[in-house]
């Protein structure tokens, strides 16, 4: 007997349902017609009428713990009872495909799947799950307590860089006009564009304003727990801005985009106080936009008198750079595409990416340092994916409650909404409020740990913020706001602080609203959110001391709305009373609108009228998804299954329908009216230049990997080398992965800056480098088609006194040839 874990049922082989074609076999030609997917229907919404549903919702299904994994259970329920995340690995699983091990995301799907399956188990084993993340983080191996929130980022970090897909950046007409324009002027320098959105969660607005704060006191209640990896920072290029009539004119479209960030920062400037009377900005400071290789946008404020010049790096310069050298040395055999790169300064133009972590969990803080020496003010725009906020003791909170605290709140721009007076009854009830914290101590609430992230800050004493203007560590002030929102807003609360010897948990009660958290105090003023309520999702809960304990979550159920609490295996209903009371440690609030649940009864409507229709429209399945569970979907985005040149990729067109769903005329007028967006698709085909594109791909890994193996074969046949040069093996492992086809894009210029070191004016290698060993001919050849450098020889014979210590040379001019 065979059983179908996919679908739940039982296979009875001697039906002889033929040979099973995968996926991988099927080979598109290019007179491939795509077969029509179904009309989408009302369970496309997910607008269920099951009567069952009534009585034992799915969803309650315990899982097994596996050996001290309470942390993983408890994360893993918390997460599974966010509708936009689930739904996603319901109902789109034809996204979820993916060649990077360990495949955490086929993984975390089964999960899902068998979590809400209409069988509804009494519990699941996560052991595939719980391989995968061991084999993606070491510290989560072996048996010991580990930390729920660590293990959250974990997750979801490694689900976003198997499911990340590159965003689509058409160069419109004007966009190219200006990039020919600053080509011209511009300097030799590309700089690289945000590569990849790496979500980070906001502990605090740093003093430093673009340095990540360590995460000190977040920890977890068990031992050897170590912050994840750092992650690898991309070089910023900069460049000098002449303060003269020639770069007005160079400049001036460049100007007018990040014309919206100036008046962000008009706003900021003006509520801080900065300047001392708050006057316009564009009056007393110059700005000069700048995107780090993390995806943030940071904003350098400086006094006119200071100088004539501003500083500029990154995402614009990939514009302004010029065009390398052209060339005609090519070698014999390429084509003309494999030209090589001007110098090994340029860096490999990197492209943006998203997932469905970022689009249910992304947010944006603008954060605000400034210099109380020169009144420099640096504006940074940052993503976050999770918010980690103190829990204010005694002090803090009379801080925060205090009359004069709330002036300098209002003045400083910051949250003092939130605790505004409201006349004389507010000022009695304060006091009452007083009496009561001194009587029964401290009562801490969501709002108030919310409250103390985002109020200002002094840097002084050892934390005296690093100016870059004066060139010394300098007094300064801090505060930050909300700039976007995110869909699913995930709170930590720091309950544990790891000292040298010993650790503490702080067991301070927070109160936290069921309903209605609001982030409009918190919002900065220019903020484009339109909803910015919270409901309360689910809650990750820690019983016992920093050293050992226990997890549990308690969820709401999405499909009844009760409260259930999850302790491993064991599923039991609770009242809302009983989850207020809760010692919560990670709390998942999502947006509350009610005008998107009257919008999908409206759409609903729609698909039940049965009306003629001579045209059909193809909707991408994922952004419908976002519609039936997201409070604010955005505009249709149909770009997940469609190429730059408006036909299906095709890579993707052999499950096209697990892509798209196809709607009749009326909802998508309705749609489009609505939302907006697009592009339409009435019909879907197999886009032909892709597949052209793909082939001479195909011919160049092909060309490039059997050039490399001849000539490395002929290098190690050569018994004593004169010469030997040296090449970093981290662009090497990335130019192996395009050739073998682990990637798509070539790995950009060869950069051996990691493995060179200056030496009396002469570059050689470091000592310990992380380098590989070439002949001359294959660097010539990877040389021509990448460029890069600089240049790095070995000379193992130069003399006979020098055999046990050979002579390194260098040079990134020319080589010398022997």
């Amino acid at each position: 007997r065979v059983w179908c874990y996919a679908c739940g049922k039982e296979v009875f082989l001697e039906r002889n349902l033929g040979p099973h074609c995968p996926e991988g076999s099927r080979v598109l030609g290019r007179s491939t017609s795509l077969r029509l997917p179904p009309t989408g229907g009302c369970e496309d919404l997910g607008m269920e009428t099951e009567e069952e549903e009534e009585l034992r919702p799915r969803g309650l299904t315990g899982l097994k713990n596996i050996g001290n994994t309470c942390f993983m259970n408890a994360a893993l329920q918390a997460l599974s009872n966010c509708p936009p995340l689930t739904q996603f690995f319901v109902e789109c699983g034809g996204l979820v495909r993916t060649d990077k091990k360990p495949a955490l995301s086929k993984s975390y799907q089964k999960l899902v799947s068998d979590l809400w399956h209409k069988s509804r188990p009494s519990y699941v084993v996560p052991t595939s799950l719980f391989q995968g993340i061991k084999a993606v983080n070491p510290m989560f191996r072996g048996y010991s307590q580990q930390d729920s929130q660590e293990f959250l980022r974990c997750l979801m970090d490694q689900l976003h860089e198997e499911l990340k897909e590159p965003l689509a950046e058409p160069l419109d007409n004007d966009q190219h006009s200006h990039a020919i324009a600053m080509d011209d002027d511009g300097p030799d320098d590309d700089s690289p564009s945000q590569s990849d959105n790496d979500f980070q969660s906001c502990e605090s607005c740093g003093g430093g304003s673009s340095e990540r704060v360590d995460r000190e006191g977040q920890g977890g209640s068990g031992d050897g727990q170590a912050a994840p990896p750092p992650r690898e920072e991309s070089n910023e290029a900069e460049m000098l801005i002449p303060d003269g009539p020639d770069s007005s004119h160079s400049f001036g479209q460049t100007n007018r985009e990040w014309q919206k960030e100036k008046n962000l920062i008009n706003d900021l400037y003006r509520g801080s106080g900065a300047a001392g009377s708050g006057g316009d900005l564009d009056k007393d400071v110059d700005t000069a936009p700048i995107v780090s290789s993390q995806g943030t946008i940071k904003v350098q404020i400086q006094s006119r008198m200071a100088g004539s010049a501003v500083h500029m790096e990154g995402h614009c310069l990939t514009k302004m750079s010029s065009s390398p050298p052209k060339t005609n040395s090519v070698w014999p055999g390429m084509s003309s595409s494999h030209k090589k790169v001007s110098s090994f300064s340029s860096t490999k133009s990197q492209k943006k990416y998203r997932s469905v972590i970022s689009d249910v969990f992304d947010g944006t803080i603008v954060s605000s340092v400034q210099c109380l020496t020169c009144d420099r003010v640096s504006v940074t725009l940052e993503n976050f994916q999770d918010l980690s906020l103190p829990i204010p003791g005694k002090e803090d909170l009379a801080k925060l409650h205090s009359s004069s605290h709330q002036t300098s709140l209002i003045k400083a721009g910051s949250c003092g909404e939130a605790y505004a007076a409201q006349g004389w009854v507010a000022f009695v009830m304060e006091y009452i409020k007083r009496f009561v914290i001194w009587w029964w101590g401290p009562v801490v609430t969501l709002q108030d740990c919310l409250a103390a992230f985002f109020t200002r800050d002094e840097l002084k004493g050892d934390n005296m913020y690093s100016c870059e203007k004066c060139k010394k560590l300098r007094n300064g002030v801090k505060f930050c706001k909300v700039q976007s929102v995110p869909e699913i807003l995930c709170i930590h609360l720091k309950r544990f602080r790891h000292e040298l010897m010993f650790s503490t948990k702080i067991g301070t009660h927070v109160s936290f609203p069921l309903e209605g958290l609001d982030l409009q105090p918190f919002l900065a003023k220019d903020s484009s959110a339109h909803t910015t309520s919270y409901d309360l999702l689910s809650v990750i809960c820690h019983h016992g001391t920093a050293s050992s304990g226990h997890y549990i979550a308690y969820c709401r159920n999405d499909l009844n709305n009760l409260w259930y609490e999850f302790d491993d295996q064991s599923v039991t209903e609770v009242s809302e009373s009983c989850v207020q009371n809760a010692e919560a440690y990670v709390l998942f609030y999502k947006k509350s609108n009610e005008e998107a649940l009257k919008e999908r009864r409206r759409v609903t409507g729609l698909l039940g009228v049965t009306e003629p229709s001579l045209l059909q429209f193809y909707v991408s399945r994922q952004w419908l998804n976002k519609f039936k569970t997201f409070a604010e979907p955005g505009p249709i985005s149909n770009d997940d299954f469609l190429c730059s040149h408006g036909g299906v990729p095709p890579a993707k067109a052999v499950f096209i329908d697990d892509l798209v769903v196809m709607l009749p005329q009326n909802a998508w007028d309705h749609l489009y009216s609505r939302y907006g967006g697009g592009p339409a698709v009435n019909h879907l085909y197999v886009c032909h230049t892709c597949q052209t594109e793909i082939e001479k791909l195909e011919k160049r890994r092909r060309t490039e990997l059997d050039m490399f193996v001849r000539l490395n074969k002929a290098f190690q046949e050569e018994e004593s080398p004169v010469i030997i040069y040296c090449i970093s093996m981290q662009w090497f492992r990335e130019w192996e992965g395009f050739v073998k086809g682990k990637g798509n894009d070539p790995p950009g210029p060869i950069d051996n800056s990691k493995i060179a070191i200056n030496k009396n004016g002469h570059l050689t290698l470091r000592q310990g480098a992380d380098s590989g060993q070439i002949s001359e001919e294959t660097w010539n050849f990877l040389h021509s088609i990448h460029g890069g450098g600089p240049l790095i020889t070995v000379r193992p014979n130069v003399s006979h006194t020098n055999a046990s210590h050979p002579e390194l040379e260098a040079s990134s001019q020319s080589k010398e040839k022997i």
